[in-house]
């Protein structure tokens, strides 16, 4: 039986509860206390808290996420009691309890007085992060963990760092911290002080910290600078990636500093020689170069004829033949093209290039070979309101007036007579070069009809308008009669309506192939074809007499003067 000069431990707890307020049983129970370690048995330390049985505690509670524990036997540590004893004997002690119940009352008074906080980022939570505050669980939110956006957020874990508490509930136990508070007031201060050391135009050494894709923010040692992607360098950059990388430490040139907002501009291709300088003499107009398509728009395409160096295309100056055609069905990206220099801008650094000229004109070379009275064959590509548009060699296009489609009848019913896909032979009639205009000609293959030019197939006419000559028909139509001069030898057309004054004489079908009449020359069609006409010749006629014979007998009439003068011809 123990005595009062020799406790045993069970004596001994009895007191210290007694002493405590509690009972033998449960007066530690929910309480902090100091114990000694007494041993260290793999991964648990054995505490005597001074209870019947030690109690086991694991060696990670007593350090945090990745850090050594840090503990030998003999030393004291506070737990919490948890329980006297278990169905083992063992008294139950947490250490994570004891710093918890310690933290909050730190913490408590940390956040009251506004003061940071160190803890570390020990998991990954919905929404954002865990933070141990030396006991404590907090929670991170993804929001609040940088300044910026963080891609990876694994070399910030099991790393002591400053928080700062925004709120806190004991009752609920409830922490919120932010790491970005830090991280902005701490930045506030170096901007300040460091970017007053900093002057425009300075050439500085800096990391890159992160990549967008406008740009990159470069650390200057503890300020932050935005080095621009059209700032990199003076050659085409689509992204700042294909430039520079995350961690590369890179030699920038200030551009401006912003006091007002402390911002700063930083440049690369500042430190490199322009290539714009002496752009005029390199460059010079009407020089042919040759260079690679960088982009495409639907206004041209862009073509880098050296580093840094890049010039325009308008889609205009594209292609000879290819008209209201997107530029992209015409180049692709990376191909190397010969271009033409069409005007050097060097001021706002626009060269404007022609790659159609760099290609040989189809419009010449179709003269070349298909001089006007030659003859060429073609498919009808597009039949409009005034003629028809023919495709030839050389991907050109030429057009047939409807005037110039056949003889004898209107525009409009010569459009009816001919379908889109039809082969058709034509004659060239006039080639406009510089207008890219081919004219053509249908009916001018026509039998008896002039070459282009105005030359008859039976040799050179010597015919003016208001000319009265006998004609031969050689052929009648219901639109009228093709005939051909006696003494010329050019043939012609006497519209319907021009073969009499009177309804009735203008009926072709009283007129026979062979017979001879007179008709007056009105004009000529486009190929220098005379136009005839019997009406033209009978008024002027009329006329003549009037002024001869009329002004002789004012009492005579019209039928007197027109016999007098039939007469007279006689």
């Amino acid at each position: 039986m123990a005595t009062t000069a020799f406790p045993t431990r069970d004596d001994f707890a009895a007191m210290l509860n007694e002493s405590l307020g509690g009972s033998a049983d449960g007066g530690f129970e929910g309480r902090v206390v100091k114990g000694t370690i007494t041993a260290i048995e793999n991964d648990k330390a054995v505490i005597d808290v001074g209870l019947k049985s030690e109690g086991r505690v694991a060696l990670r509670e007593f350090a945090m996420p990745g850090q050594p524990h840090g503990l030998s036997v003999g030393d004291e540590v506070e737990v919490y009691v948890d329980r006297v004893e278990n169905s083992d004997g063992e008294a139950m002690l947490s250490r994570d309890r004891a710093r918890r119940e310690a933290a909050w009352d730190k913490l408590e008074s940390e956040f009251g007085e506004g003061k940071r906080v160190e803890g570390v980022i020990f998991g990954r939570v919905k929404g954002g992060f865990t933070v141990d505050l030396d006991g404590a669980v907090a929670f991170l939110p993804g929001s609040q963990v940088d300044i910026r956006p963080v891609r990876d957020v694994q070399p910030l874990m099991d790393m002591p760092q400053p928080f700062q508490i925004l709120k806190m509930d004991r009752r609920r136990g409830n922490i919120v911290v932010s790491r970005r508070a830090v991280l902005e007031e701490t930045r506030a201060e170096q901007r300040s002080g460091l970017i007053l050391n900093l002057t425009e135009n300075q050439i500085i050494d800096g990391v890159v910290k992160n990549i967008t894709d406008y740009g990159a923010f470069v650390d200057l040692g503890g300020i932050d600078g935005l080095l621009h992607v059209t700032d990199m360098s003076y050659k085409r950059v689509n992204h700042p990636s294909e430039v520079i990388n995350i961690g590369d430490t890179v030699k920038v040139q200030i551009i401006r500093i912003n006091q007002d907002t402390q911002r700063i501009s930083l440049g690369m291709k500042q430190l490199e020689s322009d290539p714009w300088e002496g752009v005029i003499a390199k460059y010079p107009v009407g020089a042919r170069l040759h260079g690679v398509v960088t982009n495409i728009t639907e206004y041209g395409a862009f073509v880098e004829l050296e580093a840094g160096i890049e010039g325009l295309v308008h889609v205009s100056e594209m292609s000879w033949t290819k008209k209201n055609v997107h530029p992209g069905k015409i180049v692709s990206t990376s191909q190397e093209v010969d271009v033409l220099v069409l005007e050097v801008d060097s001021d706002k650094r626009r060269i404007s290039l022609g790659l159609k000229q760099a290609q040989s004109n189809p419009w010449d070379a179709f003269a070349e070979k298909h001089p006007v009275g030659s003859t060429v064959e073609g498919e009808v590509k597009n039949a409009t309101e005034f003629g028809l548009f023919i495709g030839l060699d050389g991907d050109v296009d030429g057009m047939v007036h409807m005037s110039d489609i056949a003889w004898g009848i209107s525009g409009e019913d010569a459009l009816a007579l001919h379908r889109k896909g039809e082969m058709v032979n034509a004659i060239v009639l006039d080639i406009d070069i510089e207008k890219e205009r081919i004219s053509l000609g249908m009916k001018q293959l026509e039998k008896g009809a002039p070459a282009a030019g105005g030359v008859a197939a039976s040799g050179g006419s010597s015919l003016k308008k208001n000319d009265v000559v006998t004609v031969t028909i050689l052929e009648v139509r219901d639109g009228g009669l093709e005939v051909q001069a006696g003494d010329d030898g050019a043939t012609g057309f006497i519209k319907r309506s021009d073969l009499g004054r009177d309804r009735d004489e203008q009926r072709p079908d009283r007129f026979q192939v062979g017979q001879k009449l007179d008709a007056m020359v009105t004009g000529f069609d486009r190929s220098k074809k005379p136009n005839f006409s019997v009406k033209a010749r009978q008024m002027h006629e009329e006329k003549e007499a009037v002024e001869q014979y009329g002004s002789s007998d004012a009492g005579a009439s019209l039928g007197d003067i027109l016999g007098a003068a039939l007469k007279a011809k006689k």
